[in-house]
């Protein structure tokens, strides 16, 4: 039972990541490696103001340090015209050294002992379970950051950034400037990822480095495992599906691992089969139906 409670607070938590990845992948069309660095650069931000005393400040200040990386990048792409996926290799290096530097050149900082959004409002509701306020926490969190990006998506400015997306030369025709609408995206969906960081630091109580690593090709396989579910329909379906895409995936993660087949150390080889299968379902069912429709044919 533990194992499927941790598996949902973590599903949960990770999916205003895979949500952000998405805003990236699937909204702007454009391959972000900037994931990495900030994560963790949210992550070592939050941090520090917890140590500070300012668990919740921390997450505001989580995600405009996110945004910043994503503007970076955006920059990057937009004026230096370097490929966006350079662009984001250079922004996740740099920030390896800011994250050291933010951290006093540590490379881990503990926050046990340390007062936390989860001590907080443990402290406000005595009479639930721990793991209950965990869940509930993620949950609620999850729910805000739909609804408010189904409403920013709802504007002038989101359906802009989404028009871009899907056809940025008919969005230069009708003056509206490509290159800003880019950074601002990016600067949402770093924005998004680093807020991940900061919950997922005050929920394990410690920060490391390299947190960050592997985490982009987890959220390409969440957004993937929700899209075999959910199909590619309309956005808001899209955000809904990275939800279940990241609870799922983090069930296969937990059932591969308590299966007595793997080791521990064998983590990172199971998660790279595991995301190479997600990545790889789509192509699978293209081929089944084709064959299908091929059979179908010969029988005729």
């Amino acid at each position: 039972m533990s194992v499927f409670i941790g598996s949902m607070e973590l599903g949960l938590l990770y999916a205003i990541m895979v949500m952000g990845i998405y805003i990236s992948f699937r909204v702007l069309n454009i391959p972000d490696l900037t994931t990495e660095g900030s994560f963790t650069f949210g992550l070592v931000i939050s941090a520090l103001f917890v140590t500070k005393g300012h668990p919740v400040l921390g997450l505001f200040m989580a995600i405009a340090a996110g945004a910043v990386a994503g503007i970076v990048t955006g920059f990057l792409q937009t004026k230096m015209n370097i490929h966006p996926v350079l662009a984001g290799i250079l922004t996740m290096s740099g920030l390896y050294s800011i994250n050291l530097w933010v951290l006093d050149g540590s490379s881990n900082l503990t926050l046990l002992g340390t007062e936390s959004i989860y001590t907080m409002l443990r402290s406000q509701f005595e009479g639930l379970s721990r793991d209950t306020v965990e869940l509930m926490i993620g949950a609620v969190i999850v729910l805000i950051v739909i609804v408010i990006l189904y409403f920013f998506f709802q504007t002038e400015l989101g359906l802009a950034i989404r028009a871009t997306g899907d056809n940025p030369d008919m969005v230069r025709a009708s003056s509206i400037n490509v290159d800003t609408m880019k950074m601002i995206a990016l600067a949402i969906s770093n924005g998004l990822i680093a807020l991940c960081g900061g919950l997922i630091t005050q929920y394990q109580s410690f920060a490391d480095v390299n947190s960050g690593v592997g985490t982009l090709v987890v959220g390409l396989a969440s957004v993937i495992i929700g899209e075999v579910f959910f199909g590619r329909r309309s956005l808001t379906i899209g955000f809904i599906s990275c939800v279940a895409g990241s609870v799922i995936y983090r069930y296969i993660i937990a059932i591969a691992i308590n299966s007595q087949w793997f080791p521990a150390y064998m983590l990172k080889l199971v998660s790279s089969i595991i995301v190479a299968l997600a990545l790889a379902l789509p192509v699978i069912k293209t081929k089944i139906v084709e064959s299908k429709a091929k059979r179908r044919r010969k029988s005729c």
